[in-house]
């Protein structure tokens, strides 16, 4: 058997790339089913749909890398004539369903790829590299927007992979022709070919769908945040002292040992502070925290579940303190209330003061059982006790307005 294709026939470097990729595709198709299936309320489920999905993972990397080269291979050879080219219409169909599956051969997996790289930690990818890509950011955006595009994408791909298999089911069965045959081992007979040259309207057909595809994605990906949003506690106003302009809550969780990091999007800060305060407190703080407007990459509604921050039943955190001096700097001591839970907090944080603007920079490590929050893990392997808290704003000094 030829390793090159001819215009009557597959060589065999083509028909190995045929039937690697659907081996990679008719596994990885069942398997991501599967594992997004499986719970994950105890540590054994959650070790057991993590590895599935690094297996998932490093199974579609496998198929992008297989489906790149078998692209590759296909631009640089004679592409074998149609056995059904007498029929216009079919054959076109047959052309324009090839070019589908080309597409979602690569933006499957390439949007699944780039969705683990955005976000981070949960079910590492097993190859020595992958868990990064160039030019993806940790963003929940991009993540959240890959997710979108993998979804779509692989409800495509289902597609004509269906109408692939049919097409050529109908060309052995019903045609009794030779078309599924020269895909296997062998050389099978063929009759006189009819005449036939490849038109460009199957790929501009397929590009087309593939635009309309991706427009999907996005609408989704927009009707997703605009839920999240929805979803999101409305938390009232508050009067402050000093307004805050612009800031941060985040938090960071090793899972598997690997980092993954959050923030929280809503959240508001009511804070009296005097500087020039020689004796007691400068000042106290309330901050209050919508729990759903955590984004925690992967694992953000494992995080909001029953036996995490159960975000139904407890839709806020609430820190107040008050400001005194701190070893290094200042510190914020008070109360931090978790589902029910209220524990002494000192955040230490240091404070850069001009005229009536300030820089406020604070960290903490809390340990996630003293507030209930996944009790369910007890083993570090799968989720560490310590969670690391990063808070940054900037303020400016003005009259007690409300805030939300």
């Amino acid at each position: 058997m030829a390793l090159s294709n001819t215009a009557e026939r597959y060589g065999g470097v083509t028909k190995t790339f045929h039937w690697l990729t659907a081996l990679l595709i008719l596994t990885l198709i069942p398997l991501g089913w599967y594992a997004n299936q499986l719970p994950y309320e105890t540590e054994p489920e959650l070790a057991r749909k993590a590895w599935l999905f690094s297996l998932h993972k490093t199974l579609g990397v496998a198929a992008f890398f297989t489906a790149t080269l078998r692209i590759l291979w296909a631009l640089s050879q004679t592409k074998p004539a149609l056995l059904n080219a007498d029929k216009p219409l079919e054959s076109r169909l047959a052309e324009l369903v090839h070019w589908m599956l080309y597409g979602a051969l690569v933006i499957v997996p390439l949007s699944g790829w780039i969705g683990h790289a955005a976000a981070a930690g949960f079910a590492p990818i097993w190859w020595p590299f992958g868990q990064n890509l160039p030019l993806v950011p940790k963003s929940v955006e991009v993540e959240h927007f890959a997710s979108a595009v993998h979804w779509v994408a692989t409800k495509v791909l289902i597609a004509a992979l269906v109408l692939h298999i049919a097409g050529a089911l109908k060309h052995h069965v019903v045609d009794r022709d030779a078309t599924l045959l020269r895909m296997l081992p062998g050389t099978p007979g063929l009759g006189p070919l009819p005449e036939h040259r490849h038109p460009r309207s199957p790929v501009f057909g397929a590009v087309g769908l593939w635009v309309a595809a991706l427009a999907l994605a996005a609408a989704l990906n927009t009707g997703e945040k605009d839920n999240l949003a929805a979803a999101a506690v409305a938390l009232e106003e508050v009067a402050s002292e000093w307004q805050v302009e612009e800031g941060s809550i985040e938090i960071t969780v090793i899972q598997f040992g690997n980092p993954v990091t959050g923030t929280f999007a809503d959240w508001t800060a009511a804070i009296t502070f005097d500087e020039t305060v020689t004796d007691g407190p400068f000042g106290d703080v309330t901050t209050t925290v919508s729990i759903p407007s955590l984004t925690l990459g992967s694992v953000t509604d494992q995080a909001m579940g029953a036996d995490f921050f159960d975000a139904a039943n407890h839709p806020t955190a609430t820190f107040s303190g008050q400001i005194k001096t701190g070893q290094d700097g200042y510190l914020a001591d008070g109360t931090l209330r978790i589902k029910d839970n209220e524990v002494p907090v000192a955040l230490p944080f240091s404070l850069a003061i001009t005229g009536d603007r300030a820089e406020m920079n604070g960290s903490i490590t809390l340990n996630r059982l003293d507030f209930g929050v996944g009790n369910n893990m007890q083993d570090e392997g799968s989720l560490a006790f310590a969670v690391d808290v990063v808070i940054k704003l900037t303020a400016t000094r003005g009259a007690a307005e409300p805030q939300s």
